[in-house]
């Protein structure tokens, strides 16, 4: 039997792993970072913050710059990090960029009393999404609002949507419990109890409600509310496995103050070397066709003691 979590034992996550891989990914260095790409799996390493977070936001743009009346297409967008959407915005306003034809999937959003958080909810997704890009942008440029798809508590519309269009880049970031969207670890209960889901069952796992692990409460917390954790809503609604197979295209992007040094180093090797495990999600984009990572250099840290 697989040991229990050291942070949350009633949980599967990372610290399950057998210890040779954790300490294979710990020596990754920025200097050997590079050396992990392999076919089907990029890596970037960017060395300012303003390369960074425009690469980010041009990924947008040249995706959104694809879409045609009779092939439309679109990008599934992330909450985290943010700091690219102002600046989409900002290029789709100075290239007087029609969006009429262009789709956008947000990933995810909080659950509030059953039901997915409305757009006045201080931590919701679809909020961020509006103010820091969308809202932005000139009204004769804006992207159709039946074109805007937020996944809600009832999901089947979202799920359709998938079909209107060719979602060309899902963009994200990833979380503490090396998840994207809110693909957390399941807990270890019922059939879990002793094992977690294999790879090819959570990647049957479609758009769907989810409890969220404890470490994903306290990340959010710590990132967007000062580390309020009362504020958190333990649930949300995420887009699944299902629908990231049907975006070409996976970018991660990774600054360095949403996931740590180890964590960005763990989800890099296991891409890297096919090693799949239910208890790292992102681990299972491994076997998706086209996945790229994105490094701030002064954000990928080191993974040495330092006592403070």
């Amino acid at each position: 039997m697989r040991p229990l979590s050291k942070i949350a034992p009633a949980w599967w996550d990372y610290t399950t792993l057998g210890r040779e891989i954790l300490d294979a990914a710990a020596g990754i260095t920025i200097d050997t970072l590079k050396n992990y790409e392999r076919p089907g799996f990029k890596i970037n390493i960017y060395d300012t913050v303003q390369e960074f977070y425009c690469a980010e936001a041009l990924e947008y743009i040249s995706a959104w710059q694809q879409a045609t009346a009779g092939n439309p297409a679109g990008v599934c967008g992330p909450i985290g990090p943010t700091e690219q959407l102002p600046l989409v915005a900002q290029m789709v306003n100075s290239m007087n960029l029609d969006l009429k034809n262009c789709h956008f999937w947000g990933m995810d959003e909080w659950m509030v009393d059953g039901k997915a958080a409305d757009i006045d909810f201080p931590l919701g997704f679809a909020k961020a999404d509006m103010d820091l890009c969308f809202n932005r942008i000139r009204p004769e440029l804006r992207m159709p609002a039946e074109n805007m798809h937020f996944p809600s508590e009832n999901p089947a519309e979202y799920i359709e949507s998938w079909s209107k269009a060719r979602c060309l880049l899902m963009q994200g970031g990833q979380g503490e419990t090396k998840h994207w969207a809110f693909n957390d670890p399941v807990k270890r209960e019922g059939k879990y109890k002793d094992n977690p889901p294999t790879p090819e069952e959570y990647r049957k796992l479609s758009t769907r409600r989810v409890d969220l692990h404890p470490i994903t409460l306290m990340q959010n917390a710590r990132t967007s509310g000062g580390g309020t954790v009362q504020n958190v809503p333990s649930a949300a609604v995420t887009v699944g496995p299902v629908q990231t197979w049907q975006a070409e295209k996976i970018s991660i992007w990774h600054p360095g103050h949403h996931d740590n040094p180890f964590g960005m180093r763990l989800t890099t090797y296991m891409i890297s070397k096919k090693i799949a495990d239910t208890t790292v999600p992102m681990s299972l984009l491994s076997g998706h066709p086209q996945v790229q990572f994105n490094f701030l250099r002064g954000g990928f840290g080191v993974c040495d003691v330092e006592m403070h």
